[in-house]
């Protein structure tokens, strides 16, 4: 049985990056060589140097939706909404602090000019027109572990500089370090370059609470690998080069593809035993204990190689979480 408990590992909670780096190209680079077991230190700008020609790189171009709202009873009591679905045209499930709400009640928004419905447990309601721009008056949704406001720099550096396709929760955050200058020398340096879509959803962050993780079940998510990078795959495997995910985010829509869909809901739960089908090189951040992503990124990498890289991380101080640096896995 694997336990929950294995995948515990003490953070100081100084490493938990609280703002991003200016130059996202910045950030260090942990590389992990699994046939070695070598572990080296870096920069990110110099991805560049572990890539080849004919290599594929697959990045998530979700896009993140100001899905926070900031809100007021009429009683003019605080509450904030989180916006997880847009269920209809004027409808969206969310959820709700502090929880306590009535069906019927009306919530204020942007100063009274947008009121919503609270229309049953986890659903709000809006006329139509607002519901169709409800997110031109919400906020970034920055995850819990980042303990201050969001801010207007977060607007920038909480998308990848590639975001497309709105519906994510959560930044698929192993793509924040890429500048539009590194895609561009790592195209020009004869890797190919492809878009896979999975929005990330509140399953991010909801822990696992089972012992034995086997039990877990993953919150479905929409993935899409659109027809360009299926050919794009097709070609890599024919002249052996490598894939090279962004992401455990385009991992698992890598290899839920594979299964044979190609666009829908994916409840992919990667742990240690799974056997990979597509994916050969990974590039992640560096996750939360005893969570699904660590989970993952133990299966690829191999747990106790995985349990060494981070604490060679934390014993070099480098920054975890979303706004923290990378590791990339070869």
């Amino acid at each position: 049985m694997l336990k929950l408990s294995e995948f515990d590992y003490p953070l100081p909670k100084e490493l938990i990056a609280q703002y991003p780096l200016k130059k996202r190209e910045e950030a260090r680079l942990l590389t992990v060589n699994r046939k070695t077991g070598q572990i080296t230190h870096g920069v990110f700008k110099d991805i560049i140097g572990f890539l080849k020609k004919n290599d594929l790189l697959l990045l998530n171009d979700t896009k993140v939706l100001h899905c926070r709202l900031m809100g007021k009873k009429t009683t003019g009591g605080r509450v904030e909404i989180l916006l997880t679905r847009r269920l209809n045209g004027t409808t969206f499930s969310c959820l709700v602090q502090p929880s306590r709400t009535k069906t019927g009640e009306k919530i204020l928004f942007a100063s009274g000019s947008v009121i919503g419905t609270i229309s049953s447990r986890g659903q709000i309601s809006f006329k139509q027109a607002d519901a169709d721009q409800i997110y031109s008056f919400g906020i970034v949704p920055l995850p819990p572990y980042i303990k201050r406001a969001p801010e207007d720099l977060d607007t920038v550096y909480y998308q990848t500089v590639y975001a497309k396709n709105e519906g994510a929760l959560a930044s698929p955050t192993a793509g924040l370090h890429f500048t539009q200058e590194i895609l561009k020398e790592i195209h020009d340096a004869g890797v190919n370059l492809g878009y896979v879509t999975l929005h990330v959803g509140l399953g991010t962050f909801r822990p696992v609470k089972c012992e034995n993780i086997t039990e877990h079940k993953m919150e479905p998510e929409f993935f899409s690998v659109p027809d360009p990078t299926i050919a794009a795959l097709n070609k890599v495997k024919a002249d052996k080069g490598r894939v090279i995910a962004v992401g455990t985010t385009s991992l698992r829509a890598l290899e839920t593809y594979v299964t044979g869909r190609k666009e829908g809901n994916t409840d992919l739960f990667i742990y240690p035993g799974y056997k990979f089908a597509l994916v050969d090189c990974l590039l992640t951040n560096f996750h939360l204990p005893m969570t699904t992503l660590l989970m993952l990124v133990c299966a690829f990498g191999g747990k106790e190689l995985m349990m060494k890289a981070y604490q060679e991380a934390i014993d070099h101080k480098y920054r975890f979480y979303s706004y923290g640096d990378a590791m990339l896995i070869v």
